[in-house]
């Protein structure tokens, strides 16, 4: 294959580590209708056991770059599939709700690592004018991870049925959590196949083993001007001191850092991960019913491949800023108009809905029928007295389906439009001017810190989402989401530079040593 095709090839091969971050996010959604219920968890435990791969990521986001600018981007990418393999085996067969927190934490090392050092190592072996495509590849991947996920989860959830042995209420999770051992020993026996990374190995110092690399990935003419590049900003270097993780607070680099994180904070705090972990039960809330959740996850996943198809296109020719921009604008529209949508609701159960019901202790609820409940808290909170929240839980679809009175369409668009917005800004462009911010020397340690706190609000974010639905309502948690994307746009607009087609020693000199 020639150069280009080549370079795609190993960017897209270390970018899978991606995929499985989206498909893992993608079938927790689905996951948790079933595994909820079974082990009968509280609010809060549903919200770990959903937020736990984020927790432990956080922690794996500030040492694995440091890592692997020790034993190099390759090693650390292959280690990191051999986890996502042991946590799928074990979330398959967990018998507790324990065991299955542990298994999604093990998988939770695994993306916090792959999500740092996919971008780092793309970057590392692109050239400037293909570099934004190629470290888009990461996002692109995550969005066919959840696409994958959703779909996995339709169809498991449509050959489920009370008839089946194969595919029950009981066993049908399982299945959905183990199917993601397929996609993670693809990723483990590809990765064999990709070069080290040459700056990496400029590095360390092997300077000819970094030469062939370029010239491999980019031909001979090309290479060159790529070794030329590294050769004069590592002579540059030479004489600065040891790296300490105090380095990155120093006056030089505080501008990029400041930027660096409140892109990282804000790509989080807007709540995706939220919207994301929690599509099924989302689209419960608005009453279209369990299996119309499940479709509608297909759809969300599908927005989210195209727009991502979006932003590799614009984000060469547009910019970064641009995007960026125009995207987090959409998102505080979008989650406003969700806020407003199920602000409207209603919520009511008639004798004749309670009486079609099929779940046991349905008659339960025949003191609340003719009732109207202007807020779902009020409504849901009532009816969790009356059923138990194990329960509700299980039927927490139907139930919605029969008592909601609200425009889901709006509801539908406004969540559409924000992961739409995502997908072509704050999704795939945070990783890529992380890619580029930062110099050789501070990248990965740079990156780890910011990652870091990028994934802690997003554990954050989804452990108390379920606790938010539940005491705050879905109206006020999206008004609060599409606030602060709001304030997010107007410090983007002060601080955000632009970096596209420069070459990252070009972007060091200009952000460094200025």
């Amino acid at each position: 294959m020639d150069n280009k095709t080549y370079t795609i090839f190993i960017s897209f091969i270390v970018a899978l580590g991606g995929f499985l971050f989206g498909f893992d996010a993608g079938i927790i959604s689905g996951v948790m209708s079933f595994a909820g219920p079974e082990f009968n968890l509280s609010e809060i435990q549903y919200g770990w056991v959903v937020s736990a791969p984020s927790f432990a990521a956080m922690f794996a986001m500030l040492f694995s770059g440091r890592i692997s600018d020790l034993i190099g981007r390759k090693k650390t990418l292959i280690f990191v599939a051999f986890l996502y393999a042991i946590s799928a085996i074990f979330s398959a067969i967990a018998t507790s709700y324990e065991m299955l927190y542990i298994a999604r934490i093990i998988g939770g090392v695994a993306f916090g690592a792959a999500l740092v050092l996919a971008p780092i190592y793309i970057a590392e072996i692109s050239t400037a004018e293909n570099r934004g495509k190629l470290v888009s590849l990461q996002q692109l991947n995550i969005v066919f991870g959840f696409f994958a996920a959703f779909l996995s989860n339709y169809f498991f959830n449509s050959y489920k049925s009370a008839e089946t042995v194969f595919l029950t209420d009981e066993n049908v999770w399982r299945w959905m959590l183990g199917v993601e051992l397929i996609p993670a020993v693809i990723y483990f026996i590809f990765l064999f196949f990709v070069p080290k990374s040459p700056r990496w190995l400029y590095l360390k110092g092997n300077f000819e083993e970094a030469k062939n690399v370029l010239n491999q990935i980019h031909g001979s003419e090309r290479g060159g001007i790529e070794i030329a590049a590294i050769e004069a900003n590592i002579a540059a270097d030479q004489n600065k001191s040891v790296l300490k993780i105090k380095d990155l607070l120093k006056p030089a680099l505080r501008f990029i850092l400041v930027v660096g994180l409140v892109v990282g904070v804000l790509q989080q705090i807007t709540g995706i991960n939220a919207v994301y972990f929690y599509a099924t039960s989302i689209f419960k809330q608005t009453g279209i019913g369990t299996d119309a959740a499940f479709s509608s996850g297909v759809l969300l996943s599908t927005i989210s491949v195209l727009f991502t198809f979006v932003a590799i296109y614009l984000i060469d020719r547009m910019g970064r800023r641009p995007l960026l921009l125009i995207g987090t604008a959409g998102i505080a529209i979008s989650l406003l108009l969700c806020g407003y949508g199920f602000n409207q609701a209603t919520y009511q159960l008639t004798e004749k809905n309670i009486n079609q019901f099929e779940f046991q202790d349905a008659e339960k609820l025949m003191p609340f029928s003719d009732m109207v409940y202007d807020n779902d808290v009020d409504f849901k909170n009532d009816l969790k007295s009356a059923l138990g929240n194990k329960v509700y839980s299980k039927n927490d679809g139907a139930i919605l389906e029969a008592a909601t009175t609200i425009n889901a369409n709006l509801i539908l668009i406004g969540i559409l439009g924000f992961i739409a917005c995502f997908a072509f800004s704050l999704g795939p462009v945070m990783w890529v001017l992380l890619s580029e911010l930062y110099p050789l020397k501070y990248r990965g340690l740079a990156i780890g810190v910011i990652a870091f706190i990028n994934s802690l609000i997003s554990s954050l974010v989804q452990l108390v989402f379920p606790w938010e639905l539940s005491n705050l309502g879905n109206a006020l948690s999206f008004f609060l989401f599409g606030i602060i994307a709001l304030a997010g746009f107007f410090i983007l607009l002060k601080i955000l530079p632009e970096t596209k087609g420069k070459s990252l020693e070009q972007l060091e000199l200009e952000f460094i040593k200025n």
